[in-house]
């Protein structure tokens, strides 16, 4: 089963929060109290955000945290790429080299493709398209066709 870390899962709930409010600063344990975690994990949450450059941090009485960026040009590959690291499937879709079946593996190029689909959809998906309520005509948010080129 492939899936995004709870780690990135916590992200984009987090980031979910202070789109309602983009310029306001939230201190961390606003947010992880109103996200429902634990102060540690948000905090490291927040964190590797801000080292991504997605949100912003002052320190201080009055400091917290708030999206360095507008939700529409947040792309959920960032985020994943901020929490987890480079988007792939298998270790040799993103690392050449790190695997010694390398050589002769017939499905190192598929899953390269796979890889490549998937992060190209997730590059194409902003923060504000994850938090937009499902249109009538949808049967909710996450409908999302990968097309392998």
């Amino acid at each position: 089963m492939l899936r995004v870390s709870k780690l990135t899962d916590y992200a984009t709930v987090l980031l979910g929060l202070m789109a309602e409010a983009p310029d306001r600063l939230r201190p961390a344990a606003d947010l992880a109290e109103a996200a429902r975690l634990e102060l540690p994990t948000a905090s490291k949450v927040l964190k590797l955000l801000t080292g991504a450059g997605l949100v912003e941090s002052q320190r201080g009485a009055a400091g917290g945290y708030r999206l360095a960026l507008p939700p529409d040009r947040i792309a959920v590959a960032r985020i994943v790429e901020a929490i987890d690291g480079p988007i792939a499937v298998t270790e040799c879709a993103s690392h050449a080299g790190q695997c010694s079946h390398e050589a002769h593996c017939g499905v190192r190029g598929p899953w390269q493709r796979i890889s490549g689909a998937i992060e190209r959809s997730l590059r194409e998906i902003s923060l504000a398209q994850m938090l937009a309520p499902p249109s009538p005509d949808s049967p909710g948010r996450g409908e999302i066709r990968i097309r392998l080129a």
